[in-house]
């Protein structure tokens, strides 16, 4: 929780990968970006502690999305809030509320919410474990967490932003 404080990335097991966080602010973000070699135009998640956390943020969600579970839901975003996590669509907001391991879930429920994407080199497998994360990854975070071996894939991505639901990455979540 220091590190996430203090602006740095760190290393968090999610409900199927390992995560590269960071604080929800700007600079923090910023930092995230360039750890990971993502472009800035690459849209990032919020992930938050509870749907409760993500209304605080962006109170004009709608709470009835489909979460907790295993899906990152491309939402409306007509405030256009965190336009540095929205890339080239500000439009829209990336939000996720998995179901975490206890001691992710204890982090989280201390800060509220993250960004979060996968970590790993740009088209590279997501990593499963600690010990998959490239070495310049973990040497740039200021904290880790080992949550062991997780399963292994990634969250499925659905555009709600639409009038029909689109997904855009089939992962471990099934929709209803």
């Amino acid at each position: 929780m220091t590190a996430l404080r203090a602006g740095l990335p760190v290393l968090l097991p999610t409900d199927g990968v390992y995560g590269l966080c960071c604080a929800v602010e700007e600079a923090a973000a910023v930092r995230l970006y360039q750890l990971k070699g993502r472009e800035q135009q690459q849209p990032t998640a919020i992930l938050g502690a509870s749907v409760a956390a993500l209304l605080a943020l962006v109170p004009e969600l709608d709470a009835d999305l489909v979460l907790p579970g295993p899906f990152t839901c491309v939402v409306p975003n007509p405030a256009h809030r965190f336009r540095w996590l929205t890339g080239d669509r500000p439009e829209t907001l990336g939000v996720r509320v998995p179901v975490l391991p206890l001691v992710t879930q204890a982090v989280l429920d201390a800060v509220g919410a993250v960004v979060a994407t996968s970590a790993n080199e740009p088209g590279e497998p997501a990593a499963a474990s600690l010990d998959a994360v490239a070495a310049r990854i973990r040497h740039g975070c200021g904290a880790e967490l080992d949550g062991g071996t997780l399963p292994g894939t990634p969250s499925t991505v659905v555009d709600l932003s639409g009038e029909t639901p689109v997904v855009l990455r089939q992962g471990a979540g099934e929709l209803p």
